[in-house]
């Protein structure tokens, strides 16, 4: 009998921007690339940001939205890297302040804690971008180790372009 090869575990969460409908994309070339992948969701990107069905179908996996209980087994494995995609200003900003009021926020806090690779593509309107909050926001989670894509704004996200194969290539470019 022979054993397979285990496959890394990728985790990407999805914010509620409307580029989200798109992460089919970006879980496609992940499992081409040879990882498994299990996708957790803001609560607000679950409500129709992106298609659910299709993606745990995609993954083979359910969309994690909501905490288990206690007791309950982790339905995913330790992720070996964690994509966040499309990333918003909310979701930045209390992720940098350490909030873990949804499961998103919590897996991205923990994540951060085991020193787990991060890749971030930021859909952010300009105006939001230039908050203050939000550049100091960048910088705690780039000094944390993360990394991040070029920002792209709801406008430029939208349609064709996103490149949602960028948040592989900034993990796979890990020293």
């Amino acid at each position: 009998m022979t054993e397979q090869a285990v496959k890394p575990f990728l985790y990407v969460v999805v914010c509620a921007a409307g580029i989200a409908s798109g992460v089919g994309e970006l879980v496609a070339v992940a499992r081409r690339k040879g990882w498994e992948v299990g996708v957790f969701a803001t609560p607000v990107a679950m409500n129709g940001f992106f298609d659910t069905a299709a993606l745990q179908t995609l993954t083979g996996r359910p969309i994690r939205s909501a905490w288990r209980s206690p007791g309950d087994p982790r339905p995913f494995p330790p992720p070996d890297a964690v994509v966040v995609a499309p990333a918003t200003f909310n979701t930045v900003n209390k992720w940098a302040a350490g909030i873990s009021d949804t499961l998103a926020l919590g897996t991205l806090n923990e994540a951060c804690g085991l020193g787990v690779p991060i890749a971030v593509l930021p859909c952010v309107a300009d105006a939001l971008a230039a908050h203050p909050a939000y550049q100091e926001s960048l910088t705690r989670l780039r000094g944390m180790g993360v990394r991040f894509g070029e920002p792209r704004s709801g406008e430029t996200a939208v349609g064709p372009g996103f490149g949602w194969e960028r948040a592989l290539d900034l993990i796979d470019a890990r020293p």
